[in-house]
């Protein structure tokens, strides 16, 4: 199966992981606040365990007061092409489940398992309503801590660029490794 940017599975699935990509070319078009909110309720329903949702989402639209913070946090390179995004999201998770129905609080080893689920379920509704959400590792980890006052409790996991992408942009998706790199049966080879 080939979708239009060129991608191609080794196996039959849906054509919404293939169309789902990471462009750096966004149009100029901003995002409302319940467009956003559309993707921010697809994050709500992703997978977690205990159904903790130790996620969390920070966010500024272009051109809000909040913007600049956030643009800040980013490298030089990414600030460069995110800069033109309608909206930047951060995406934290408690690494600490609270305490509850009497029991104390403790490690929740999979905080950063279930919030990378949420970012996958937003990642694909964006694709669906026709955004791009481009992940952006290269950030700042202490200006980012300050420039959203984030608790100590909480781990920063990445940013996300959320636009239209830019007519003209002929840029083509990123393939994938085989299955056989990252897959196996039975225990991790020697």
């Amino acid at each position: 199966m080939t979708i239009r940017n060129g991608r191609t599975a080794t196996h039959p699935i849906h054509p919404l992981f293939l169309d789902r990509w990471s462009p750096r070319l966004f149009a100029s078009a901003a995002i409302t606040e319940p467009e956003l909110a559309v993707l921010f309720e697809a994050a709500r329903w992703a997978p977690s365990s205990g159904n903790l949702q130790p996620w969390r989402f920070l966010y500024a639209l272009r051109d809000d007061r909040h913007w600049p913070l956030f643009l800040d946090c980013l490298s030089e390179k990414n600030r460069a092409w995110a800069g033109r995004s309608a909206a930047l999201v951060a995406i934290a998770s408690r690494p600490v489940a609270p305490a509850r129905d009497g029991k104390p609080a403790k490690d929740n080893r999979s905080h950063a398992f279930d919030t990378g689920a949420a970012w996958a379920c937003l990642a694909l509704q964006a694709s669906l309503d026709g955004w791009i959400a481009h992940g952006i590792g290269g950030f700042d980890a202490d200006r980012s801590r300050r420039n959203l006052t984030l608790p100590d409790e909480l781990d920063l996991h990445c940013f996300i660029a959320i636009g239209r992408h830019a007519a003209g942009d002929e840029a083509r998706a990123n393939d994938r490794a085989r299955q056989d790199s990252f897959v196996c049966a039975g225990p991790f080879p020697g």
